[in-house]
């Protein structure tokens, strides 16, 4: 255990940040995992639905720092040609 008080004030920040981008890619995940089960459900609406939300949400962990903007392009377009190829 830290004795310094910076040390210990390091140790609370970390600590808050870490919840706060396990919340954020948590957020992520749950909406990936909904444009998923649209499009093992062939539902091409819900999908495109899905998709905008997961978008949104993925920009927004980019801006917080959570993803690097490659990554969080990676995961955009993988969705989106998911979706795209629902007949």
């Amino acid at each position: 255990m830290a004795n310094i008080k910076s040390a210990k004030k390091r140790i609370l920040v970390n600590r808050t940040k870490t919840e706060r981008n396990k919340a954020i890619k948590s957020k992520v995940k749950t909406s990936i995992k909904k444009v998923d089960a649209a499009i093992t459900a062939n539902d091409k609406g819900v999908a495109t639905a899905a998709l905008a939300e997961a978008i949104s949400t993925i920009d927004k962990a980019t801006t917080k720092g959570v993803y690097h903007k490659n990554t969080s392009s990676r995961k955009i377009s993988r969705l989106t040609k998911a979706v795209n190829a629902i007949q």
